[in-house]
């Protein structure tokens, strides 16, 4: 839980994957203005879908952009690098002080189910995490739509509640918006990650020099009927708030793994 018990306004430090100059951070730093001092470490271009990806053989580096809310001008800079490199530059580097809660988002398309496993934008929230500070990723359920403010609204909620009463240790929240007109959204439910898998291939193709290259395409599958799930609750019409932990331990599992037999002489006498 990170500590924001000063009567400092909180510092919330602002990423996502969509790249500094997407509406969507834009319109969360709109939203979470009111409720502490803000920065903005973000992609310079769009890094969707690099998942928890660092970079480590080229140079990373940063300069500073303008970028300014209705109340003002936000201390902001533009990253070469990932959402996780923008989340550890800003704390490490950037930064005069370390932040209260990392928003990461707001992202142009959903972060359910298996999604969080691809997600920048979820991704940049659990390297907050890893370094010990609360983060929420937020994401609107909408490809086409750019009108983020319902979803802004309901992150200002969220994240107000958030630095009222802290998060447990190595978890993160994880919203989804539905892409809804502000009276059409039933509510909040608190979810879990829904099974799922996409059914992918690969568009073969040619380019004008005659090479093959090749056009990832694919069918998301939801692979579960539970009604507590983060694709229900959307479908339902329902902002879901998933939380999430970055240990990854099947802890249903290792009973049934400690009943094996791990002996090399066992399995020689196993004819393996």
């Amino acid at each position: 839980m990170s500590d924001s018990s000063s009567d400092d306004p909180p510092h919330i430090l602002l990423c996502n994957d969509d790249g500094i100059a997407a509406p969507g951070i834009q319109a969360l730093a709109e939203a979470l203005d009111p409720l502490g001092t803000l920065s903005v470490v973000a992609p310079e271009s769009e890094q969707s879908a690099v998942g928890h990806a660092i970079t480590v053989r080229d140079p990373v580096r940063a300069h500073e952009v303008e970028f300014s809310t209705s109340s003002g001008s936000v201390p902001a800079w533009a990253v070469t690098g990932t959402p996780t490199d923008s989340v550890k530059l800003a704390c490490h580097e950037l930064l005069d002080t370390r932040p209260d809660l990392v928003v990461s988002g707001i992202n142009h398309g959903p972060n359910t189910a298996v999604n969080v496993l691809y997600s920048g934008t979820v991704s940049a929230a659990t390297e907050a995490s890893i370094l010990g500070i609360d983060a929420v990723a937020v994401s609107l359920c909408d490809w086409s739509s750019d009108d983020f403010a319902v979803a802004g609204r309901w992150t200002r909620r969220i994240v107000r509640l958030v630095l009222r009463a802290g998060l447990p240790e190595g978890t993160l929240l994880n919203v989804n918006v539905p892409a809804l007109p502000a009276d059409e959204i039933a509510g909040l439910a608190v979810t879990r990650q829904a099974r799922s898998r996409w059914e992918e291939g690969f568009d073969t193709r040619t380019d004008p020099a005659d090479r093959r290259y090749y056009w990832l395409a694919g069918t998301f599958v939801d692979l579960d009927d539970g009604q507590e799930t983060d694709t229900t609750a959307i479908d339902r019409g329902y902002v879901s708030v998933t939380p999430l932990q970055h240990d990854l331990t099947a802890y249903d599992a290792l009973d049934a793994l400690r009943d094996w037999s791990w002996s090399e002489d066992d399995a020689e006498q196993d004819g393996t």
